[in-house]
Formats: C-alpha cells, sequence, structure tokens
C-alpha cells in the first residue's frame, strides 16, 4: 500500500499534506475485508447472518435469526428489498441490485447486493446474499468530480463568482436538504460581502450584504470575526440571531451553520454557511461538508497560479473523468493523466517531451490551428470541437479546452489541455440526423430535407431561368393492402414502389416520403412542362405495374397532383399545398392520373383571405375560447401543467378545431393577435385558478412567425408585467413550425431574452421532420415534445417505436426534458417508461377540457396503476 502511495506520490509531484486524504481513502478501500452475508429462507426470513451483517444494520442476532427486516427498516426499503429477493425466487437467476438503507433513523447507506438462489438437500430454495456497502466511493465520486471542476475553473482563469457558484451548487446537489450561501469579507475584512447563494432568496442575500462583523452579528458575522465555526440549531432563540430573526423567518431559515474560509496563512476570507428550513443538529457527515467546502472555497478565493497550485491542480485531474495534458512553455508535454492515455492509448513515455500535434488527424486545415493559436495567445485558451487520432491510428472526435496558465508577470508558464472523448455523442448526432432527414422505412428524403432541396431548387432557377415542378403522390388502393394483410405488408409494398418511382425520376430529381402512402417528387431545371410530363407518365407506370412481394403479386396505381414554379410563385411549403390540392382533384377525376395546380382559380387564396376575415370578426367578437389538456409524470403522478388549445365557437357553425382556421393565418398578422390573445387568456386563466386552489403551469403554442418578430420579447415582457402576481416561469412557450425558423442565432437571442424574463420554451412536435439537430442544438429550449404521430403506433410499428427511442436517447444526451403526446393506453405510457420518458400528456390521461374543469379532474385524477414505482 504504502509503495502505491509513495509512487503516486512521485508520479503527481504534489505536496504530501494533500496525499494525506489519497491514501486514507485507499486505506479505507482496502481494509474492507469481511463483507456482510446473509441467508434467508422462502418466507423471506433470516435464518443465517454473520458479523458484519448485524454491524451494518445495528441488529443483535438473537434479535433477528427467523424474522424479516419488516420491523427493522423503513417500509419504503423493506418493499425494495422484498422485490429483489421474490424475483431470486422465482426466476432463479443471480441479480446484483442497489439498494439503500437506513440505520438509526438518520443516516442512509447505500449497497450493493448481490443475490443468488440455492435448492437445500430437501428441495426447499433459499436466498444467499453478500452485501457491500458503497455509500464511501459514490459520495466520494462525487466530491472527487467537484473538486476536479473547481479546480479546473481555477486553472482556466474563470470569474470567481462562476468558481463559487459550481461549489456551492454541488454541496446542494450532494445534500437536498441544504441551502448553502458563500460570504466574502470588504478589501478592509470588516463588512461581509455576497459572494453566491442561489436558493435563498433574494431580499436576504441583499439584507445581508454589507453587513458589519462582530460578535452576535448572525451566524456568519460572529464566524468571521472569531475566526471560529459557529453552530446555531434554531435561528429563533439563539442570541446570535436576535436582530436577524425575522428577517430569517421570513426567509424560511430555522438553523443555520457557519465556517470560516481561511487562506493558508489562516486569515479569515470569508464564511461558508449550511441553512436548513427547520431545527437541526449538524451530523458528523454535515460537518464534514462544512470543513471539506470551506477548504475548497479557501483554494478558489486565493486563486493561486503557481507553480505549486498548478501541480496539485494536476494531481487532482489524474483522476478526472477527462483527458488532460500539461505542456511547459514551449508546448512540449510534461504531464498526462490516466484519462488521457485511456483515450488515446499514449503513456506518458510515448509523449514525455513531444508537441500535442502528435494527435493530428490530417482533417483540419493549418488555417484552424493558426486561428486556435492565435485565440490561445490572445484571450488565453480555446474551446472547441476537433478531430484527433488515437496510438491506433483511429479517428475521433473531442470537446477540447486549452488554457495558458501565467505567472505574476503575465508569462506563460505551462498550457493545460482537458478533453472528453464525444464519440458517443457524435453517434447519437448522426442517428437523429438520419431520424431528422430521413424516412426510416424507405431511406427517402422526409418533408425537412424535400424543403430544403426545393428551396434551393428555387434559388437555382433564378439564376438557369428554368422551372421546378413540385408533384404530391398519393397510392390508390394501398390502405385495401395495408387493412387486409397488416402493416409488415403494407411496409414491404412501400419499400419496393419507392426503389420503382427513384427509377423513374432523373438523376438529380428529389423523391420524399412524408408520411404513410404519400410521396412527393421535386423535378429542376425544365424548360417546360412536357418535360415534366414525361417524368410523370413514367411514374404512373413505374406504381401501376404489378409487383411481386411476399404474399403474392399486387397491384396499386397513384394520384398525382403537381405545380410549377416560378409560375406558381409562393414558397416551398405552399408549392407543396398546392401540389397537394391538385393531387385530390385528381383522385376525384378517376385517379391513376395527374393533375396540375390552376393558379388562375386563385381558389386558395380566395379561401385563405374569406378565412382570415371570418377570424377577424370572431376576435373582435370574443368567439375563441381556451381548452387544456394535463400534462403529468406517469412515474410519481404528479401533474406537471396543462397545454392551452385554441377553439372557435362558431355562433352557426359550432366549434371550429383549430387545424381547420389556424393554416389559413400562417404567417398573416392576424396570427400574432391570435398569439397574443392565447398568451393573455392563459396569464387570466393561472389567476382564476389559484383563487380555487389550483397552482397550474400552462405551456401555449407559438409559431415561427410571432417567434421571428422583432418585438416579441417585448411584447411578452408587457403581457407578464400586467399579471405580476404570476410567477412568469409559469408559462411555457411551445414552438411549432421549427423548420420556417429563417435566423436561428436572432431566435436564439429572442429565447435567451424571454428566459431571462423567467419563460420557459420547448420544441413541439419533435419527430415529424419539423424539430432538425441544429434547432436542438441552437435553440435553448429545455423540453422536447414527441409527436403523437409516433406515439400512437409505436407499439405496432417499429419504425415510429425506433424515433420515439431515438429522441429520448437524444433528449439524455443533450440533457433535455421530454415529454410525449399521445398517450391513449396504460401499454403506452409503460412503454414510454421503459424508454425513459416519464411526462405525458394524451387521450389516456386525459382529453381536452374547458378550463371550469380542471379542478374537478385534478381532485379525481389517478395515474395507471401499472406507471407508478414499485
Amino acid at each position: 500500500m504504502s509503495g502505491n502511495i509513495d509512487k503516486m506520490k512521485r508520479t503527481l509531484n504534489s505536496p504530501d499534506e494533500f496525499q494525506v486524504d489519497i491514501e486514507k481513502t485507499f486505506d479505507a478501500i482496502l481494509n474492507i475485508t469481511s463483507n456482510p452475508i446473509f441467508v434467508k429462507d422462502s418466507e423471506f426470513r433470516l435464518i443465517l447472518v454473520n458479523d458484519a451483517f448485524c454491524k451494518l444494520f445495528g441488529l443483535v442476532r438473537d434479535d433477528i435469526i427467523g424474522k424479516t427486516l419488516a420491523e427493522k427498516v423503513p417500509s419504503s426499503e423493506y418493499e425494495h428489498f422484498l422485490s429483489s429477493d421474490k424475483k431470486v425466487l422465482e426466476k432463479g437467476e443471480e441479480i446484483v441490485c442497489q439498494e439503500n438503507l437506513t440505520t438509526n433513523g438518520k443516516q442512509t447507506r447505500i449497497l450493493r447486493t448481490k443475490k443468488t438462489r440455492f435448492i437445500d438437500v430437501n428441495g426447499k430454495p433459499h436466498i444467499v446474499g453478500v452485501i457491500h456497502d458503497i455509500t464511501d466511493s459514490t459520495q466520494s465520486e462525487l466530491r472527487e468530480k467537484t473538486r476536479t471542476r473547481v479546480l479546473e475553473l481555477i486553472t482556466r482563469g474563470e470569474p470567481l463568482s462562476i468558481i463559487l457558484h459550481a461549489i456551492v451548487a454541488a454541496v446542494e446537489q450532494e445534500n437536498p436538504n441544504m441551502m448553502c450561501s458563500i460570504l466574502l469579507l470588504d478589501d478592509e475584512g470588516k463588512h461581509l460581502v455576497d459572494g453566491v447563494a442561489p436558493s435563498l432568496p433574494c431580499f436576504y442575500t441583499e439584507a445581508v450584504n454589507g453587513v458589519a462583523i462582530g460578535k452576535a452579528v448572525g451566524s456568519c458575522g460572529t464566524a468571521a470575526h472569531t475566526n471560529k465555526r459557529v453552530i446555531v440549531d434554531d435561528i429563533q432563540t439563539h442570541p446570535y440571531w436576535a436582530a436577524y430573526k425575522e428577517l430569517a423567518s421570513e426567509a424560511g431559515l430555522a438553523s443555520c451553520w457557519s465556517e470560516p474560509i481561511r487562506s493558508t496563512s489562516g486569515k479569515v476570507l470569508g464564511t461558508f454557511a449550511i441553512y436548513h428550513s427547520k431545527v437541526n443538529h449538524p451530523t458528523p457527515n454535515d460537518l464534514a461538508v462544512i470543513d471539506r467546502t470551506a477548504g475548497l472555497a479557501s483554494i478558489a478565493i486565493e486563486k493561486k497560479q503557481t507553480e505549486e497550485n498548478l501541480k496539485r491542480a494536476a494531481s487532482v485531474f489524474t483522476h478526472a473523468n477527462e483527458g488532460i495534458i500539461i505542456t511547459d512553455a514551449n508546448a512540449n508535454i510534461i504531464e498526462i493523466n490516466d484519462t488521457f492515455s485511456s483515450i488515446t492509448g499514449y503513456s506518458l513515455e510515448d509523449v514525455l517531451g513531444k508537441n500535442p500535434r502528435i494527435l493530428q488527424s490530417d482533417r483540419h486545415s493549418s488555417e484552424f490551428y493558426i486561428e486556435m493559436w492565435d485565440n490561445i495567445i490572445k484571450h488565453g485558451h480555446w474551446q472547441g470541437e476537433i478531430w484527433n487520432r488515437r496510438s491506433n491510428g483511429e479517428i475521433y472526435p473531442e470537446m477540447l479546452t486549452i488554457s495558458a496558465v501565467t505567472n505574476s508577470d503575465g508569462l506563460v508558464q505551462h498550457y493545460i489541455s482537458v478533453s472528453t472523448d464525444i464519440t458517443a455523442i457524435k453517434e447519437n448526432q448522426s442517428q437523429l440526423e438520419r431520424i431528422a432527414h430521413y424516412d426510416l422505412l424507405t431511406n427517402l428524403p422526409n418533408r425537412v430535407l424535400l424543403v430544403e432541396r426545393i428551396n434551393q431548387a428555387m434559388i437555382q432557377q433564378h439564376k438557369d431561368k428554368k422551372s421546378v415542378a413540385v408533384a404530391f403522390m398519393d397510392l390508390d388502393g394501398f390502405m385495401a393492402i395495408n387493412d387486409a394483410y397488416g402493416h409488415d405488408i403494407g411496409d414491404e409494398l412501400l419499400v419496393v414502389i419507392s426503389q420503382n418511382m427513384t427509377a423513374a425520376l432523373r438523376e438529380n430529381d428529389t423523391l420524399a416520403r412524408i408520411g404513410g402512402d404519400e410521396f412527393i417528387a421535386m423535378m429542376g431545371d425544365l424548360e417546360s412542362f412536357e418535360e415534366c410530363e414525361i417524368v410523370l407518365k413514367r411514374l404512373l407506370e413505374a406504381v401501376s405495374q404489378p409487383i411481386s412481394i411476399s404474399i403474392g403479386i399486387v397491384q396499386v396505381t397513384v394520384s398525382i397532383g403537381v405545380t410549377m414554379y416560378p409560375l406558381d410563385d409562393v414558397n416551398a411549403e405552399q408549392l407543396i399545398r398546392h401540389a397537394d390540392q391538385a393531387m385530390y382533384i385528381a383522385k376525384q377525376t378517376g385517379k391513376n392520373n395527374y393533375h396540375l395546380f390552376d393558379i388562375a382559380q386563385g381558389t386558395a387564396i380566395y379561401t385563405q383571405r374569406k378565412c382570415i376575415d371570418d377570424i377577424k370578426t370572431a376576435l373582435n367578437e370574443n368567439e375563441f375560447v381556451l381548452h387544456y389538456q394535463p400534462k403529468v409524470n406517469m412515474r410519481s403522478g404528479e401533474i406537471i401543467g396543462a397545454e392551452a388549445l385554441i377553439r372557435w365557437e362558431h355562433p352557426t357553425k359550432g366549434r371550429i378545431p383549430p387545424l381547420d382556421f389556424l393554416p389559413a393565418i400562417e404567417g398573416h398578422v392576424i396570427s400574432l393577435d391570435i398569439g397574443e390573445w392565447v398568451i393573455e387568456s392563459a396569464l387570466k386563466q393561472i389567476l382564476e385558478w389559484r383563487k380555487v386552489g389550483v397552482n397550474l403551469s400552462v405551456s401555449v403554442n407559438i409559431s415561427a412567425y410571432q417567434l421571428q418578430q422583432n418585438n416579441f420579447s417585448d411584447c411578452l415582457a408587457a403581457l407578464l408585467a400586467a399579471y405580476p402576481d404570476i410567477d412568469p416561469s409559469c408559462l411555457e412557450l411551445e414552438i411549432l413550425e421549427t423548420s420556417a425558423l429563417q435566423d436561428t442565432a436572432q431566435v436564439s437571442q429572442t429565447m435567451k431574452t424571454c428566459q431571462d424574463l423567467g419563460v420557459n420554451f420547448a420544441l413541439d412536435d419533435f419527430g415529424t421532420g419539423y424539430s432538425s439537430l441544429t434547432y436542438l442544438k441552437q435553440l435553448p429550449a429545455h423540453m422536447i415534445k414527441i409527436d403523437q404521430s409516433f406515439v400512437r403506433d409505436m407499439l405496432e410499428d417499429k419504425d415510429d417505436l425506433a424515433i420515439v427511442s431515438g429522441v429520448v436517447g437524444l433528449a439524455k444526451t443533450f440533457q433535455r426534458e421530454v415529454i410525449a403526446e399521445g398517450v391513449e393506453t396504460p401499454e403506452h405510457g409503460l412503454a414510454l417508461l421503459e424508454l425513459g420518458c416519464e411526462l405525458a400528456q394524451g387521450y389516456g390521461i386525459a382529453r381536452p377540457m374547458e378550463a371550469n374543469d380542471i379542478p374537478k379532474w385534478i381532485v379525481n385524477w389517478k395515474s395507471s396503476e401499472k406507471w407508478l414505482k414499485p
């Protein structure tokens, strides 16, 4: 053991005092030589335990032999033990499970238990288990990651506020019941200055900021004055808080433990404080948290950039999950960590004294590296994606940060690079790009890619003075075959037909599948419609010929609607709509033919104008109402909000669904008025619900056109200002038609401005082809919504299931929340939970309802038993 530690010290070249904790940690791990062991009978009664088991559970052997643990541990934990025991007895398979154990009513241990079944000579089954207490290693891993992250921030020269926030956030994440703050001392060392306190109310931190330190000045003022730890279990009765107990009560603080933050010379730099909302007494573990955090904050506040601190940071980085290189001022490698070796395959002996350019993959130009070093020289750091080469020649992507470390004179002493292998992320990106741009069944482009290519062809047409044709195709007779023989046969037929149609097109034409049995062909570089007709006739013949599939010979036909640009001078989406309208006329006139969109009639324009006029009247006459569809967490049963859905209560036609009128006003100024009306009505409803004790967040849909208005954030701010009693976080905006977003950079800035107001964003109908990876990467939305069309058929359609699974995986990769719509049965919800999606809405949960019906529904709502955690 000591030899290993000595070797580590020589490798890391770190101070002995820093190695004390590492040596203790290794001693603790190596000294676990006796694990708790138990044997249970088929009634789950303990029949054999060892001393380590008794010690772990704090029980006497004679008191538990022949009994279960039902009365010895909390019921929730016993149910978890019992569930895995039953699984072992029923299946006879060895399992390894992670379990929590609460002993003495307060201390929770994290256990990894291996259980198996054996049959005795009498044929009776028993359970034998071996327990490993992984509490210390799990918590130590969390603390080490925090320390690594903080020291990396220090080394990179990040602002002190960011470093302190990282420290406090890590403590609060590890200890959810704690609220933490770091207060600094001013230059004179006489007053407290607000450092960071993310969980405390602003009015509290503002009141503390600038207070002179002294005895009986709260916990922090006293700790800073006396340079001693101050423990206050009950703020309301402690004399130190006499002048501040009302402030603490208003902030919801009942106890406070404060520790001075000291420099290496013992000078007080500030205080680290832990608050609880209840009267609380610190445990030894709590005091360890205080000591550890105050020490880490001390390193951050001093921010030394000396050689000693660099070596200390390097020793910590040795255990980091990121690959790390340290070079001298000439960029020659002097140190690497184990993770770097794992990623690249290079050992320290392989790279010592060499330049990191040995990793270059030749995928980047010399200009790329020149620009990189220009940034490092000018700004002291560079960050970005880069492709490097492993020792075995394999090229891989990584996220790389390079920072220059300077001395007090500003001269570079070292360079530190921190890298993360992002191969898995790139693979997910590639998968999503495929989902976002291609149809999984036929491998044809989907609507998103088709629209992109139509736009490109329209731009090229302006240069070449030629025409572009868009042909909308719907198969005749396909549904009969699909219904008679099932989806698998229908899919097989679609694949063959798509191949035949592709062969009928010209080399540079595009064939896309946009759903079901609907296809769109885009033909560019056309001199005349006659040239297009030749291709249309080949398409009709390609589809109508007898096709041999697994069930035999089948035959279908196709109806085609076509429109020509620039004769039909509209955008890509409208070209598709016009071709769709022409396709319906082709069906009505006998099928198995094509029809050219009649621009002269202007039917679509007339219909749109008439609809817009009617909508203006309806808005003035208050004919619109909002219905609300609840959104829930299926796993916990929690109601997380409701989606506002507009309905038109027409005086003569009755209720008109949104799809019958919203598409007609897309991109028209009246849609902005409707959008503002929806947001304001939702805010009004939030207040009305609060009067009857219902606190519910509401999401509303906004179009790409509305979001791209220059004054959108100002309009939203004005609407929120009119309802000051509503927390803006109660409002979520679901972005529709992301494919219509023209300037994602401008939209991203608008969204960030709105987020600064407190409003959240979601990307709606994700997976339909309207939302690509580009939007997910560039738009700061916290939520992805999976479109109902995939969720409804996911139990029967493997392609839909693959799309849903891909979107859920992508959400996890990009740390976004994900919600599915279209949950119609408990089985839908169960499948989503198995994929990792807990949030949902749909008819299987609740249909959209009037606002007055929501409170009653909330009272009666009960999650499916299949969804709840066991």
